[in-house]
């Protein structure tokens, strides 16, 4: 009596799934008739080959499908997916799923827009499909999928579908050598950030700097030093490679807060406007490794690492290390000598960095110091921040005055000036004289002004002003 209990249940499942293919076999949606359609071949002979990108490499993906299609010619307008929780499936999983329960169908193109660029923006599709050929003539339906916070899925997504798994897979690595082509990122100056949700990482575009040599003040040599070591390689890579030369470099900048470092930086971001900049500060600094990455694969390019010490301290100084110093320098040794990238670092603290980041070749091979502007430098800071501004005071006493403070509080020191004169009288003309910027220096040297001269890197108390 029990087998024949079995053998019923057996015949009722094969009913039951027998009549399912069935109704899904009637009530296939345009869905299905467009993608079997273009393809030739049965939803059940379909596969798919993917490709996750990181968020930010979302223009990246149509910049090459748009490329593709232009190469190998549009068979099947986009479309889009309608119905169901579209968050969780691949694109053949939503296909069965509308074949087998009606879940999903036809529906529009889902479109979003990507950053490009500091100020531009571009068209990207967040969900759709597109027919057209392998690069052997095979029908092909390509699929696009941007980031879905709201499911969990932190990555875009490029899928290929045919009914052979050579022509996806060529489609797809065809795809991927235009995406390289028509990397939108490449040229351009990019820092990592972390966003608000789930604590993902950003790739913001940002400004590259124009600033002029003659507003730079260093000590004479100083920027000499640091442009032959970045620019002068950069301009001679090829014939360097020629004579045996590695093209990676390393660059620390170390002195006192406030003496300029980052303002070099800035300065070397501009002299090099072809070259890809990726920036790293605070807690940025835990992409150290896919900053790398991307400065290997667009090339020429530089990675800016700002206070470097955070994460880079000596290994005396912290048991065992941490991590992020393990990933710098793997980042670091990672990059081969043949690699037009520079890593250019910057610290307050040099005597406090990991000796293996200091003293090994090939990671740190040009140290130079930004030391606090001697009296030459400090009156070139003090006319170089006065641009623009009337100035009839006489500055001799103020440079004497100021030994051992940094830019920063040269230039908030004409800024102070500055708001005193308008303070005097705001519809007059802006006059900085004596009374205004002596006014401002023995405001900023008072010793209830200490927490502010440190936190401008001042390192004096500062003289009084000869009256």
């Amino acid at each position: 009596m029990g087998e024949d209990h079995e053998a019923l249940a057996r015949d009722l499942q094969r009913i039951i799934k027998a009549t399912a293919d069935a109704v899904g076999s009637r009530q296939a949606n345009e869905l299905i008739d467009r993608v079997t359609g273009h393809l030739g071949v049965a939803l059940t002979q379909a596969l798919v080959v993917t490709r996750n990108y990181e968020d930010w490499e979302h223009a990246n993906i149509q910049a090459g499908v748009d490329a593709y299609l232009a190469e190998r010619g549009v068979r099947t307008d986009w479309f889009g997916i309608a119905g169901g929780q579209r968050g969780h499936e691949d694109l053949v999983g939503m296909l069965f799923a509308a074949r087998n329960h009606q879940l999903y169908e036809l529906g529009a193109v889902d479109y979003t827009t990507a950053t490009i660029g500091p100020d531009a923006a571009a068209e990207v599709v967040q969900l759709g499909l597109v027919g057209t050929v392998a690069p052997d003539g095979t029908p092909v339906i390509v699929g696009v999928r941007g980031t879905n916070q709201q499911y969990g899925q932190m990555y875009c997504r490029l899928e290929v579908i045919a009914g052979e798994r050579a022509a996806a897979t060529a489609t797809r690595d065809r795809i991927e050598q235009l995406i390289a082509e028509h990397d939108v990122l490449r040229g351009h100056v990019l820092a990592f950030g972390v966003s608000e949700h789930r604590g993902n990482e950003l790739l913001t575009f940002l400004p590259r700097p124009a600033i002029g040599p003659e507003e730079v003040v260093l000590p004479e040599g100083v920027l000499d030093a640091v442009e032959r070591h970045t620019l002068g390689i950069a301009e001679h890579g090829e014939r360097l490679l020629a004579a045996g030369q590695h093209l990676k470099r390393g660059v620390l900048l170390h002195g006192p807060p406030g003496t300029g470092k980052t303002h070099t930086v800035r300065y070397l971001m501009g002299r090099l406007p072809g070259s890809t900049v990726v920036i790293l500060t605070g807690s940025a600094m835990r992409f150290v490794s896919k900053a790398a990455t991307l400065a290997r694969r667009l090339q020429p390019s530089v990675v800016v690492l700002e206070d470097v010490d955070l994460i880079a301290e000596d290994r005396d100084h912290s048991r065992g290390g941490t991590p992020l110093l393990f990933s710098l320098l793997d980042a670091m040794d990672g990059v081969g000598g043949d690699a037009d990238v520079t890593f250019l670092l910057t610290t307050n603290r040099a005597g406090d960095l990991e000796k293996a980041l200091a003293d090994r070749p090939g990671r740190v091979d040009l140290a130079v110091e930004i030391p606090l502007p001697d009296a030459a430098g400090r009156a070139a800071l003090l006319e170089l921040y006065s641009r623009g501004l009337k100035v009839t005071a006489d500055l001799a006493p103020i440079v004497d005055a100021t030994e051992g403070v940094t830019a920063s509080f040269v230039k908030e020191l004409l800024r102070r000036a500055t708001l005193r004169s308008l303070a005097a009288d705001p519809d007059a003309e802006v006059v900085v004289g004596d009374a205004e910027l002596g006014g401002a220096l023995a405001e900023m040297t008072d010793a209830r002004n200490a927490l502010t001269r440190s936190l401008l890197g001042a390192s004096a108390q500062g003289r009084s002003v000869p009256g």
